[in-house]
């Protein structure tokens, strides 16, 4: 089933990093909450912070929420 939010945060790789896509092309990798958050800025979302990324409904994140930066918290 496709996700219908516009983001969509991977399940974390084995160097902790979660590829980023977002709108259907993939900007990147985060390791933490900041990198989202700056992502979703670079996207247009200019005054998205942390606490938005842990909030947001725009948001599919995927094996593991947004407290999961290790493969094995996935």
């Amino acid at each position: 089933m496709a996700s219908a939010a516009p983001v969509v945060i991977y399940p974390p790789d084995e160097d902790g990093g979660r590829r980023v896509r977002i709108d259907g092309a993939i900007v990147g990798r985060a390791f933490t909450v900041q990198d989202v958050a700056r992502f979703m800025q670079d996207a247009g979302l200019q005054e998205f912070d942390e606490m938005d990324v842990v909030r947001s409904g725009l948001i599919d994140w995927r094996g593991g929420g947004w407290d999961a930066w290790s493969p094995s918290s996935s």
